[in-house]
């Protein structure tokens, strides 16, 4: 599959990552992306940013050597009622929201602690995708997830990096499959992103196609396939870019 745009990656900016924007951006470009996200994380993660960080984005070009740039941010779920680390007036700025969990900023709760978790950062007007809910450290209901996620009009993330051996969450491929597998029996759309920390991985997203060939997951529930559905997880008009 031709995967045309990657929203969730990391900048030297989150204090943990190893490349500049403009080199994500020349990466973005040579793998040939039509649209290029960057989103760095919001302050709870220790080193990252501070709120100003993502109020100078306008000096940020729209277009880099034919790719769409979009600026967003890889928000934090801090408590059990969904709530965020970055307030809706900082949200309102940016292009797309990404809501995760981190064990650096919450720690695992009980299964409905952490569904309750998910439920009130979608009920967040801004949040549009739900980032590697994949994580074993989390119990979670994958199929109560995509089931809310469908009534929402929320995206559930395929997070490449979830899916290395290496990766730190727990047993990320087999819950990314129970994710799959209720996405597909909801109709849930799933967004494929790579969650890049080095240039490099940018664009890359073998260890997704790998697994959604493996399971012949419906294509029409791919966002990456088509770059109108980045409408779908957009706050702002893409006509307008």
């Amino acid at each position: 599959m031709k995967f045309l745009f990657d929203l969730h990656t990391h900048t030297i900016a989150s204090g943990h990552a190893y490349s500049t924007l403009k080199e994500n951006m020349e990466e973005a470009a040579v793998k040939g992306l039509l649209a290029y996200g960057f989103s760095d994380h919001s302050e709870a993660v220790p080193g990252s940013c501070k709120n100003i960080y993502f109020m100078n984005f306008k000096v940020i070009p729209r277009r880099y050597k034919g790719v769409l740039i979009l600026r967003g941010v890889e928000a934090n779920i801090i408590d059990f009622k969904g709530n965020l680390d970055i307030d809706n007036n900082i949200l309102n700025r940016l292009d797309y929201v990404i809501a995760s969990m981190h064990t650096i900023c919450i720690e695992p709760g009980s299964l409905q602690e952490n569904m309750d978790a998910y439920f009130g950062a979608m009920s967040n007007p801004y949040v549009k995708i739900i980032g590697h809910p994949d994580d074993g450290r989390y119990p979670m209901d994958h199929d109560e997830l995509a089931k809310e996620a469908q009534k929402k009009g929320i995206v559930l993330e395929l997070n490449n990096s979830s899916l290395n051996p290496k990766s730190a969450r727990l047993h990320g491929r087999e819950n990314a499959i129970k994710m799959l597998e209720a996405a597909r029996k909801y109709g849930t759309y799933i967004i494929c992103n790579t969650d890049s920390h080095y240039a490099d991985d940018v664009g890359d997203f073998g260890n997704c196609d790998t697994l959604l060939t493996e399971m012949d997951f419906p294509k029409e529930l791919i966002l990456n396939n088509s770059i109108d559905n980045l409408r779908m997880v957009l706050n702002k008009s893409i006509d307008e870019m």
